[in-house]
């Protein structure tokens, strides 16, 4: 009996160490995933950020100079709201799935890759 006692203590001592080292390898690769998603999310706002910058720049130069030829500066602005008021209708009404589904896409591979 004390050589069956013998032979169970250390399987059991295994058995807990391999536990604890594929929870502690599980918590190593959700940081690693964290970390990359994350950064990812950091680098490509940083982008987005300069490109409204200048998105803005050339709408607001837009807006003055469609002004200029209408006669009054704010009918310019009112040119350019309506234009995006357009976009937005038709992104809502005939886009929204689909962007919706290639913004998960990319979410989804990223965590899994």
């Amino acid at each position: 009996m004390e050589d069956q006692k013998t032979f169970i203590e250390p399987l059991f001592e295994r058995v807990e160490e391999y536990g604890k080292t594929s929870l502690e390898l599980l918590k190593l690769k959700a940081v690693d995933k964290g970390v990359d998603v994350a950064s990812t999310v950091i680098s490509r706002s940083m982008v987005l950020v300069v490109v409204v910058m200048f998105v803005m720049a050339i709408n607001i130069g837009v807006a003055f100079w469609l002004g200029d030829l209408l006669g009054k500066t704010y009918y310019g602005f009112f040119c350019v709201a309506g234009f995006y008021a357009l976009v937005a209708i038709i992104l809502h009404f005939f886009l929204h799935k689909r962007i919706k589904k290639s913004v998960s896409d990319l979410l989804i591979s990223l965590m899994l890759n």
